[in-house]
């Protein structure tokens, strides 16, 4: 779709925190970049909020970014807002009345409301083109995912639903591709043959931060390695794609994640789950996880996963690749890190105890590194390791906005497609429930610390 059709942006649960930090800045930042493009933003949600009201956080919104004034004067001469039980359905029906196609239905909402939605949806009307967008997570595990999906295919097809995970609208991920496909000196070594190992790593400094509403019935296992750890393992290990249209993606993505299993088949064996306690992260003192305001401790919520996994293929068999994503961790670590086997043969006489070498992906700032052995300062028999680093440019825009961009577009490039979704689950789901079982301990970290001891081998710590 043409960027100057006018498009009407719906967002159901616009009173929340997701569309006021994350949703509107996205929209703020499309806007900057594309001062043209015509889309009319509508909010709904049970909030009684006036039209003042919702303007002002639309443009306190578009003001972090900033947007010129021309296209935010044009944004908010167009917004509007309307108070909604969405789960009413004369209420819901009189929303969508109000609203033309092409439409964005965005749901802001949980999950369990989605779905629910969702299904007074059938007996609505829709305008013609209406596309769903929904964030994470997709359903609470493979059964649910499945059921959802049917119900979402009950509305309108595939290609009209965008299942949004925002990591793949950060640049650095998106650049996965040209890193994997634009180059000669890569493509030939990333394989089993040369890569030892793979480590995926999303490592906070922040706390519970006031999230216990969502964090304490998700875990960082939910909230992190199910969704987009693994949304980033599968463009990682990707084959190589004909052209870098959303089929072709799509189909490279899902062919990496039905491949995926635990490591040697046991949650038990490869997965590991922990919990901070009271600490300090530079001057902040942290309380314990379970002294958290709104957190119940019985419900046994993991702050720190980790679990392997190989992708049983030609190309990746034998490589473990490990999901790890915490917080209240002593330094943020934002990486996707290969180590690459030793060379089959060194010549006697050199003396080498570097580590292996490794490639780093810096996912938050955007940079890639090499970490490569050659010869040391001095004697010329002495091996070390240097590093050789290239920054990446930043985004041109943040990353929910190139992910509403697409979606605007009509675009499934940045999507999750429905059997993605559903083997995410696949793979995490007997992990849950190990978990759930007791079967895998919960282990303590103190606040500000790297963690507990053992998870991660010594030599995988990156400066």
């Amino acid at each position: 779709m043409a960027a100057d059709t006018p498009v009407t942006l719906l967002i159901l649960g616009a009173g929340g925190d997701l569309t006021h930090r994350l949703l509107l800045p996205g929209i703020g930042s499309l806007l900057k970049v594309e001062p043209s493009r015509k889309v009319q933003i509508v909010g709904a949600d049970r909030t009684d909020l006036t039209a003042a009201q919702w303007k002002k956080r639309v443009e306190e919104s578009f003001a972090t970014v900033p947007v010129p004034a021309r296209p935010a004067r044009s944004a908010l001469a167009k917004t509007r807002y309307q108070q909604t039980d969405l789960l009413n359905p004369e209420q819901l029906s009189a929303l969508l009345a109000g609203c033309s196609g092409p439409l964005v239905i965005y749901f802001a909402l949980p999950p369990s409301v989605s779905m629910k939605v969702c299904k007074l949806l059938e007996n609505v009307d829709l305008p013609d083109d209406t596309r769903l967008a929904l964030e994470k997570p997709f359903g609470g595990d493979e059964k649910s995912a499945r059921a959802f999906n049917a119900q979402l295919h009950k509305l309108v097809l595939e290609d009209h639903i965008f299942r949004v995970d925002h990591f793949l609208g950060r640049s650095t991920v998106f650049n996965l591709i040209g890193l994997r496909f634009a180059n000669r000196i890569l493509q030939p070594v990333w394989n089993a043959e040369h890569i030892e190992r793979v480590e995926i790593i999303y490592d906070e400094d922040l706390a519970l931060e006031g999230r216990a509403g969502y964090y304490d019935g998700a875990g960082a296992l939910r909230d992190m390695l199910q969704s987009h750890l693994l949304q980033v393992l599968g463009v990682f290990a990707m084959e190589s794609i004909a052209d870098l249209s959303a089929q072709e993606v799509q189909d490279q993505k899902a062919q990496v994640l039905r491949a995926t299993h635990l490591w040697g088949g046991s949650a038990k064996k490869s997965s590991k789950r922990a919990r901070y306690t009271a600490g300090q992260i530079g001057r902040r003192k942290i309380p314990a996880y379970t002294r958290e305001k709104g957190v119940d401790p019985s419900r046994e919520t993991e702050t720190l996963a980790q679990v392997q996994v190989e992708v049983r293929n030609n190309r990746w068999a034998g490589v473990p690749f490990t999901l790890r994503s915490g917080k209240a961790l002593g330094a943020p670590r934002k990486q996707v890190i290969a180590y690459f086997r030793p060379v089959p043969h060194l010549p006697g006489g050199f003396d080498n105890t570097a580590a292996p070498d490794k490639l780093i992906i810096d996912l938050t700032p955007g940079a890639v590194s090499f970490v490569l052995t050659m010869n040391a300062e001095g004697s010329p028999m002495d091996l070390e390791q240097k590093t050789l680093r290239a920054e990446l440019a930043p985004g041109w825009m943040l990353p929910y906005g190139e992910v509403l961009r697409e979606v605007l577009d009509g675009d499934n490039l940045l999507s999750v497609r429905s059997d993605a979704a559903e083997s995410c689950w696949r793979i995490m789901d007997p992990v849950l429930k190990a978990w759930k079982a007791g079967r895998v301990p919960m282990e303590t970290y103190p606040a500000g610390s790297a963690g507990p001891a053992g998870w991660l081998p010594a030599d995988s710590v990156v400066e």
